[in-house]
């Protein structure tokens, strides 16, 4: 693996200052005439919890990401989707509401160079640094590649354009709530102690096929599309792993609820077990997980069960949805 794994290599860029985004549309109740409206309609792995080895084992650890020291931590039972809120999901959810997002709010979102649809004039800008990331003008969910796309044949892909606080409100509609990193991992890793990635330490699988979808190519210029997606697949493609969840690396990053510290897990490590840890209390950004479809070892070996990294509750970008949870 390469050394040079900096945040902003495959991740979302933060968020460019601009305009104040129009005001936020209230939410419907998720009780209505006294009973619970069935709303969320993925499919549940129901895990009985219990306690797992948290961090990386494999010495593949980002500098600055904070994923050692490895440490005990003992969850409860819990839910959780079996795949990431699609397309179809979300706007069940936004048909219900009127929800209006904060990319649609501000007027744009980060899209992939090569993935962008647009007129040159849409763009607004490039993200210091990492200039395959465009400050696409119209650019959301309902457009996921900018002005000139749209959500044909990509019901059952993920989401994305979703920022922290847009998953938050989606899960408040359904009855559901963010996962904590905790859960993501414990869920991620489907029973296996250690391991790298949800199906084991190796990549390929004995045929040399893709497990999942990362980049293939030289990153960031030509993506070979071996798997046969330059940007999100369908959440149901490849290989769920031993709980039933499918696509946790790779595809897109997913919301936790947690703020970000690296120093999580040194601070964790001075007990014996951490129960249901919820991350610190207060912080400046938010922690996402998986990696995504942009993912590649030579930049951003992120898409493996340990890996966490974080942005700003109010980010979007083409490659950025979430899965949900909710106590059994």
């Amino acid at each position: 693996m390469s050394a040079d794994h900096s945040h902003e290599s495959c991740c979302a860029p933060a968020r460019a200052v601009g305009a104040e985004p129009g005001p936020r549309r209230p939410l419907l109740p998720v009780i209505q005439d006294g009973a619970p409206t069935v709303r969320h309609r993925i499919a549940q792995a129901e895990l009985a919890g219990g306690t797992f080895r948290m961090g990386d084992a494999s010495g593949d650890e980002n500098a600055g990401d904070g994923e050692t020291p490895i440490h005990q931590v003992c969850l409860s039972a819990y839910s959780i989707d079996a795949t990431s809120v699609t397309n179809a999901d979300f706007a069940a959810f936004v048909d219900d509401t009127g929800y209006v997002t904060d990319a649609e709010r501000y007027g744009f979102s980060a899209v992939f160079h090569l993935a962008a649809r647009c007129d040159p004039a849409d763009v607004m800008s490039t993200a210091n640094g990492t200039p395959w990331w465009l400050g696409v003008r119209g650019a959301d969910w309902r457009r996921p590649a900018g002005p000139k796309s749209n959500l044909d044949g990509l019901a059952d892909h993920p989401v994305v354009h979703v920022s922290w606080n847009d998953a938050l409100a989606y899960c408040s509609w359904a009855g559901r709530r963010l996962p904590t990193e905790a859960e993501w991992e414990f869920a991620s890793r489907g029973g296996l102690d250690g391991a790298r990635y949800p199906w084991g330490d190796v990549l390929l699988d004995e045929d040399g096929g893709w497990r999942c979808n990362i980049w293939q190519g030289e990153f960031p210029t030509s993506n070979t599309t071996e798997d046969g997606f330059l940007t999100t697949a369908p959440v149901r493609s490849y290989q769920p792993n031993g709980f039933g969840l499918w696509q946790t690396v790779g595809n897109v990053w997913e919301w936790c609820s947690d703020w970000f510290n690296p120093r999580t897990y040194e601070l964790a490590a001075r007990r014996d077990v951490e129960t249901d840890p919820a991350g610190p209390r207060i912080g400046l950004a938010r922690v996402m997980r998986g990696g995504s479809y942009l993912c590649h070892d030579s930049y951003c070996n992120r898409y493996r069960n340990s890996a966490r990294t974080s942005n700003t509750p109010e980010s979007s970008s083409g490659n950025l949805g979430s899965r949900t949870v909710a106590a059994s």
